[in-house]
C-alpha cells in the first residue's frame, strides 16, 4: 500500500471522491512513512507477543468447536454438517441445544477451518495455535491499513501515520485480547473483526478510487465475517458512521456504499434463519445460560427491571475498567462473580455517568466530524451486541467481547495521546517529527505495559487444568469455574498413582463442587460431579445421595442415572467383597439392578452375593442371566460351576469350570484327584 496517489491522466474526467490527496512527507524519514515496514512490525509484534501460546493445549469451548465436535472431527467430510446445523450440534448431536441461550448461534466458518486444519494435520492443538496468531497478526495489520485509509487527505501526515501505527499497536498489545487468541474457539471473535475491518478498508477503496469490484470484494469479506460471528453486523451502523466522519459523502453516497453490506447481511441473516429459525426462543430458565435469574421461594425468577439494569451497567463500567486497567484477568465472569447489582451501588452509579458522559460528548462533537466522537461511536456500537441490552447473551461479560469495541477505544486512546503531547509543547517551538517521537515514546510505554501482561498471561492458558485453576482465585463466586475446577480435579485425580495425593485432589474437588452448589443450588452437573468424586472416594451413601439430588432437578438426567447405576453396584461390590457386609452388598445391588436391569456386573455380584447367603437357586437365576448377556465370561462360568457344586451336580459343575478354564487358565488350578 502506498501513500502516494497516482497522478490523474490527462482529459480524464474525476469526480470530487476520488480526490483524497496525501500531503507530502518530505519533512519526515523515510521509514516513519514506510507502510510495508511498519506492516512487518506490528505483525512481528503479534507472532512475539503470542508465541508463548503456540505448544498450548486445548481448553475451555475447544472441546464444542474441535476435537469433541463430530463434524470437525471428520475433516472435509464434516464440512456440510457444520454448514447444515446449529453451532452445538455437532457437539452434543441432538437437535435443540441451539436454544441453550437465547437466539441459538449458528458460526459456521471458524469450525469449516478447524475440519481443514483437522484434516490436514489430524489432532493438533499446535496448528490451532499458531494458525490463531496468523490471523491476530494479519488484523491488526488490516486495522492500521484501514485507518491510514480512513485519515487519507489529513495535511498533517505526522498526526495520520501517529494515529494508524498507534492504534494498531495498542490493540495489538491489549490484554483484553487474550482470550480471543490463546484459545482456539476464540478465532470467531478474530475472523469476525478481520472480515468487518477488510470490508469497510474495501468499501472505501471503492469509494475513493471509483471501482466497484472493491466493493463487491467488501461484500463478500463482510459476509465471511457474519459467518464467523454475528457481531459483524453492528458494522451496518460503523459504515455509514465512517463515511460520515472521514469522507464527504452524503445520504446517498453513503447508502450506495451499504448495499454490499446489506445484501451480505439478508443472505446471512435468510441462512441463519433456515437452520434456526426466526423465533429468538425464550429466556433460558438456567442460571448458566441466563445470568439475570434469581432464586426466591426455592423457585428461579427473572430480576427486577431495575436489578437487571443496574446490573447491566456494572459490567458495562467493568469493560470501561479493564480497557485502561486489565487486572486481574479472568475467562469466567458468569454467576455469581458479578453479583445481583442495584442502584444503590455507587459503582453502577459511576458507570451511568461514564456512559452517560461519552454518549453525550460523542453526540454533540459528531458534527465537528470530531475523532474522538467516532471512537467512542464505534466502541458503543460494536458493544451494544453483547451488552445484554440488545438480547442476553448468556453470561454477564467475557473478555473476548471487547475484542472488536477495544478498536475505538485504542483510536480514542491514540487521539488523546496525540493531543496531550500537543497541550504539553503548547507555547513552545517543537517540530512535527519531535513530536511525533514524544508520542511514539508515550504509546510505546503503554505498550511494552500492556503486552508483558499479555505475555504473561498467555501462560495461564496453557490447559485447562492450569487455566481453571489459576483464575478461580480471581473469581471464586464463579458457579460454573468452580464447577470446572472441580470436574478438572477429578480428572486430573485419575491419572494420579499415589494413593494419598489422588484423595487430597478429589477432596479439594469436592471443595469446589460444594462452592458449586451453595452458589447455584439447583446446578444438576455440579451433583453430577459431586457424586462421582465420592464414588471415587468410596463415600458411597454420599455419592448416591448426590446423584439423587440431580435427578430431583431433572428426573431424565441420563448421566446421572447412569452413575447412580454404577455407584450401587460398586457400593454392592466393596461392602460384599471388603467389608464381608453381604445382606448390605445386596441392598445396593438390587437398586443398581433396577436401573440396569442388563448389566453384566451388576448380575455377577448379585450371583455370587446369594450364593455367599446359600441361596443358590438365585445364584444359579443371576448367572444364568448374566450368561445370556456373554457367555464366554470366565468369572460367571466358574461361579456357575460352583453353584453345580452345591447342588451336588458335578458333571454340569465340571463343565461349566473346565470351559472358564479354558478361555482364562489363571482362573483356578487344575483339581487335584
Amino acid at each position: 500500500m502506498s501513500s502516494k496517489r497516482k497522478p490523474t491522466k490527462k482529459g480524464k474526467k474525476t469526480t470530487t471522491t476520488t480526490k483524497v490527496p496525501i500531503s507530502s512527507t518530505s519533512h519526515l524519514p523515510a521509514w516513519w512513512t514506510n507502510v510495508r515496514l511498519h506492516s512487518l512490525l506490528i505483525f512481528a509484534f503479534c507472532c512475539l507477543l503470542y508465541s508463548n501460546t503456540i505448544t498450548h493445549d486445548y481448553t475451555q469451548d475447544d472441546a464444542i468447536v474441535i476435537y469433541d465436535n463430530m463434524f470437525t472431527t471428520e475433516g472435509a467430510a464434516g464440512i456440510d454438517g457444520i454448514l447444515k446445523y446449529d453451532t452445538f450440534y455437532g457437539f452434543f448431536k441432538v437437535e435443540g441445544k441451539a436454544n441453550l441461550v437465547s437466539g441459538g448461534r449458528y458460526r459456521p466458518l471458524t469450525l469449516v477451518l478447524f475440519a481443514l486444519e483437522w484434516q490436514l494435520f489430524g489432532n493438533n492443538p499446535t496448528i490451532g495455535h499458531l494458525m490463531n496468531v496468523l490471523w491476530y497478526g494479519l488484523t491488526c495489520m488490516m486495522l492500521y491499513w484501514l485507518l491510514l485509509r480512513l485519515l487519507r487527505g489529513r495535511k498533517n501526515q505526522v498526526f495520520v501515520y501517529f494515529i494508524a501505527l498507534a492504534t494498531a499497536l495498542l490493540f495489538a498489545a491489549h490484554p483484553l485480547h487474550t482470550e480471543a487468541v490463546a484459545n482456539i474457539k476464540g478465532r470467531d471473535e478474530i475472523l469476525t473483526l478481520l472480515g468487518s475491518l477488510s470490508a469497510l478498508y474495501f468499501s472505501l477503496r471503492a469509494y475513493d478510487e471509483q471501482k466497484p469490484l472493491w466493493a463487491i470484494l467488501a461484500g463478500v469479506l463482510f459476509f465471511l465475517g457474519l459467518m464467523a460471528k454475528e457481531n459483524a453486523i453492528t458494522f451496518l451502523a460503523v459504515v455509514p458512521l465512517s463515511y460520515y466522519v472521514f469522507r464527504k459523502a452524503n445520504l446517498g453516497q453513503i447508502a450506495i456504499q451499504l448495499v454490499p453490506f446489506a445484501i451480505a447481511t439478508i443472505a446471512f441473516l435468510g441462512i441463519r434463519a433456515s437452520i434456526l429459525g426466526m423465533s429468538m426462543g425464550e429466556p433460558s430458565m438456567e442460571m448458566m445460560n441466563n445470568p439475570f435469574l434469581k432464586i426466591e421461594g426455592n423457585r428461579w425468577v427473572a430480576f427486577t427491571g431495575a436489578e437487571w439494569f443496574a446490573t447491566i451497567l456494572f459490567t458495562l463500567g467493568k469493560y470501561v475498567q479493564l480497557l485502561f486497567f486489565p487486572h486481574p484477568l479472568t475467562h469466567d465472569y458468569y454467576p455469581r462473580h458479578i453479583d445481583i447489582m442495584n442502584f444503590g451501588d455507587w459503582r453502577v452509579l459511576l458507570s451511568g455517568a461514564i456512559y452517560l458522559a461519552m454518549g453525550i460528548y460523542a453526540l454533540l462533537r459528531l458534527p465537528k466530524k470530531d475523532l474522538v466522537s467516532y471512537g467512542i461511536l464505534f466502541f458503543l456500537i460494536t458493544l451494544s451486541i453483547v451488552s445484554n441490552i440488545v438480547f442476553p447473551i448468556g453470561t454477564n461479560m467475557g473478555e473476548r467481547f471487547m475484542f472488536m469495541p477495544s478498536v475505538g477505544f485504542c483510536f480514542v486512546l491514540a487521539v488523546l495521546l496525540w493531543r496531550l503531547v500537543q497541550w504539553q509543547q503548547k507555547g513552545t517551538k517543537i517540530t512535527k517529527l519531535k513530536q511525533l517521537n514524544i508520542g511514539l515514546v508515550a504509546v510505546g510505554l503503554i505498550s511494552l505495559l500492556f503486552a508483558t501482561k499479555t505475555f504473561t498471561r498467555n501462560f495461564v492458558w496453557k490447559d485447562n487444568y492450569t487455566l481453571f485453576t489459576t483464575d478461580v482465585h480471581t473469581s471464586p463466586n464463579s458457579a460454573k469455574l468452580r464447577n470446572a475446577v472441580g470436574g478438572e480435579l477429578l480428572t486430573q485425580s485419575t491419572k494420579e498413582k499415589d494413593e494419598a495425593k489422588r484423595n487430597k485432589m478429589l477432596t479439594e474437588a469436592d471443595g469446589h463442587l460444594a462452592e458449586a452448589n451453595r452458589i447455584h443450588p439447583t446446578y444438576k452437573n455440579a451433583y453430577l460431579l459431586r457424586g462421582n468424586v465420592n464414588n471415587y472416594l468410596r463415600k458411597y451413601d454420599e455419592s448416591i445421595s448426590y446423584y439423587q439430588k440431580a435427578l430431583q432437578i431433572d428426573p431424565d438426567y441420563q448421566d446421572a442415572i447412569n452413575n447412580l447405576a454404577i455407584t450401587y453396584t460398586n457400593a454392592g461390590q466393596y461392602h460384599g467383597e471388603v467389608l464381608r457386609e453381604t445382606d448390605k452388598a445386596l441392598g445396593y445391588l438390587n437398586e443398581a439392578i433396577k436401573l440396569r436391569p442388563k448389566d453384566l456386573e451388576t448380575l455377577r455380584l448379585l450371583g455370587i452375593a446369594h450364593g455367599v447367603k446359600g441361596e443358590v437357586n438365585k445364584t444359579l437365576e443371576y448367572l444364568t442371566r448374566a450368561l445370556e448377556i456373554d457367555s464366554n465370561n470366565a468369572s460367571v462360568l466358574y461361579n456357575l460351576g460352583a453353584a453345580y457344586y452345591q447342588l451336588n451336580q458335578p458333571e454340569q459343575a465340571e463343565a461349566y469350570i473346565n470351559k472358564a478354564r479354558e478361555i482364562d487358565p489363571s482362573i483356578i488350578p487344575n483339581r487335584q484327584g
